[in-house]
């Protein structure tokens, strides 16, 4: 038996597209909103839920048969609590400057509905390896879309991508302007839209009647 089997790979493959915990699920939307007028916050960002999602996915699958179910709830927010704190402290050690744009965001993985949802319906109810795929999977879902938001956001916004300058200044002394509009919030919910109307109309199933 494969380590990636079909359903593995659906497993790991869906939350990309058919599947994205954001754009079809609607679950993390505020920290994609939140996070993304530069990109390379919305990386870390990324990173960061994908490695929370992915591990905590694991832990309460190997913890599953022996938590008690009336207090699960509680081990479940210890070991995201962990992992998260765990993740803020490797952040300030090794990307500061990031750690100290993404503010109080990073603390807030613990809130992301992403990761309840998924320990939930997935983690208790399957093996290590399916919950770690399950987990990677979203996260990276996640990440797709903080990603998209954050270059769009970032280079329509300032002109730039990760701090540095690629549209040329040739095109600024003809008369083009940064649009200012795309680094405030509700741009960030606009883009958001826009990537679920694109990702509906090429997905007829996920439509509603």
């Amino acid at each position: 038996m494969g380590i990636l089997t079909n359903k593995n790979k659906q497993i790991l493959l869906g939350p990309l597209s058919k599947n994205n915990p954001v754009v079809v699920q609607m679950l993390g939307i505020c920290s994609a909103l939140a996070v993304t007028s530069k990109l390379e916050p919305s990386l870390v960002m990324a990173i960061s839920v994908t490695a929370v999602v992915a591990f905590a996915n694991v832990i309460i699958s190997l913890l599953r048969n022996t938590i008690p179910n009336r207090i699960r709830i509680i081990v479940q927010l210890v070991v995201i609590a962990a992992l998260v704190t765990i993740v803020s402290e490797v952040l300030k050690a090794f990307a500061y400057d990031v750690n100290k744009q993404l503010s109080v965001f990073v603390g807030l993985i613990i809130t992301n509905c992403i990761l309840m949802g998924r320990i939930e319906a997935f983690a208790l109810g399957n093996g290590p390896w399916e919950s770690f795929l399950d987990g990677v999977g979203n996260g990276l879902g996640y990440g797709i879309i903080l990603v998209i938001v954050g270059f769009f956001r970032e280079l329509l916004g300032s002109g730039t991508l990760f701090g540095y300058h690629v549209i040329p200044q040739a095109v600024y002394d003809f008369g083009y302007v940064n649009n200012g509009l795309m680094i405030l919030p509700p741009m960030a919910l606009i883009t958001v839209a826009v990537i679920i109307w694109v990702h509906r109309s090429r997905n007829k199933d996920l439509q509603e009647n």
